[in-house]
């Protein structure tokens, strides 16, 4: 392989990557169809790396010996697929792990991924080990093995970003769930999705750990097919059975190496039946990790949440606003579904990853009494629910989404943003949805 690196991308995970390649003796090329953020043209500059913007120079990069591919690139894009002919595309994660030696607990799943990640992430830090939290969330995993020095990493993994991983291997695997998403960029094919998903366990031996939903069906399925070399340890709303976690008489009880943990469901911070699997799988990676039951119930008690993921933001005239824009698929807005238990003005749309808007529709006859149909095309929305729900409405910004609810809702009614889509047809990412949400909330 010759010494020249190319960088497609130039957000989060694309800088990390040029920083570990050129601390690692690598002449690195950094490229943006885009238009880079300035903070990153900054740390750019900073450490005098090649990058361009607003275009790709394929000359350039056909001349690398290795390509970084961001996340966000499809693998459809023509140059992405010319670049393979000739040369190994890899995800910045899969780079960084060629050079990182600390322990890995790397967490998938279609739903819950960040919740379950800051959790664990919160329980080994407050246990006093020396943790770092990466992937879709703060600092990319390729910057910290470049500037830190930590025994463990907590990784956040988009079945994207497990696309471009071939060697590297998690020393714990979580898979959380598996629902149809993101199947505009599987051919929408769901047996691409779940080979996808179940990267998470490649190249695992016996003493690795996989921690898993027993509940999933789409799991368990594909656990029958699969050599899984590793120690499996399942969780389950259901009794546990051997090692692993489960529900019984209201107290999760998580078993491991003969040591037991138990604590009720109602002490939880995060409740909701989606919260006790994301409490569970963060239970048991503590417990690999041998942190004392006393610390795990703390951690367990006090954890706070995610902003965007089912904030309870304010309430207004008695009506409270819900923010859960990080609900880009159906399986999401499901669970915030379920777990509202008063009449929901349903704030939905975006760009639709190829939804099947069924499995909602027993919940949006009992629970929602309005729709507020927030994106570009809006057809689907109305297809489905057009005949269950009286009132839909179309709105093409946030302010009027939130107003439009405001005037649907009455005091003791929930205002719910859950879109079940991406976010890209009107905002920047979910993150920009849901903050102007709040704006727009606090502006009523």
């Amino acid at each position: 392989m010759n010494n020249k690196l190319a960088v497609l991308g130039a957000g989060e995970s694309g800088v990390g990557a040029a920083i570990l390649a050129k601390k690692k003796g690598f002449e690195v090329f950094v490229s943006d169809s885009g238009e880079i953020k300035n903070n990153y043209k900054k740390v750019l500059r900073h450490y005098e790396l090649d990058f361009e913007e607003g275009k790709h120079s394929s000359e350039k990069i056909l001349n690398a010996g290795l390509v970084i591919k961001s996340p966000g690139i499809p693998d459809s894009a023509p140059l992405v697929i010319e670049l393979k002919k000739k040369i190994p595309v890899v995800s910045e994660i899969e780079f960084a792990g060629w050079y990182n030696k600390a322990k890995t607990i790397c967490i998938t799943g279609s739903n819950g991924k960040t919740t379950t990640t800051l959790l664990t992430y919160q329980i080994l830090k407050e246990a006093g080990l020396n943790v770092g939290v990466a992937g879709n969330m703060g600092k990319s995993f390729a910057r910290q093995v470049a500037e830190e020095d930590f025994d463990i990493y907590v990784i956040e993994l988009s079945s994207f970003q497990l696309d471009g991983m071939f060697d590297f291997k998690a020393d714990v695997a979580v898979l959380l769930n598996i629902t149809p998403d993101h199947l505009d960029r599987y051919g929408y094919s769901m047996k691409n999705y779940v080979d996808s998903k179940f990267r998470v366990i490649q190249n695992q031996g016996k003493d690795d750990y996989f921690i898993y939903c027993s509940d999933d069906p789409v799991i368990q399925e594909e656990r029958k097919k699969r050599s899984i070399k590793a120690a499996q340890l399942p969780f389950t709303l259901g009794n546990p059975i051997g090692e692993g976690a489960g529900i019984k008489r209201n107290e999760i009880l998580i078993q491991l190496n003969q040591k037991q943990f138990s604590m009720s469901i109602l002490d939880l911070s995060l409740q909701g039946k989606h919260n006790s699997y994301n409490s569970m799988a963060a239970g048991i990676a503590g417990m690999v990790f041998n942190i004392r039951n006393q610390q795990l119930r703390e951690s367990l008690t006090a954890f706070k949440g995610v902003e965007h993921r089912l904030e309870h933001f304010m309430v207004v005239h008695g009506i409270e606003f819900i923010n859960d824009s990080k609900a880009t698929n159906v399986n999401s807005t499901w669970y915030a579904l379920e777990s509202i238990h008063k009449p929901v003005v349903w704030i939905a749309g975006g760009i639709d990853k190829g939804n099947n808007y069924s499995m909602l529709s027993d919940l949006i006859k009992s629970k929602v009494k309005a729709i507020v149909c927030l994106g570009k095309n809006n057809s689907k929305l109305h297809e489905a629910f057009d005949k269950v729900v009286e009132d839909i409405v179309d709105v093409y910004d946030m302010h009027s989404a939130v107003k439009s609810a405001y005037y649907l809702a009455r005091n003791g009614d929930a205002v719910l943003l859950s879109p079940a889509c991406a976010s890209f047809d009107l905002f920047e990412n979910y993150e920009d949805r849901g903050d102007q949400f709040k704006l727009s909330v606090r502006e009523l």
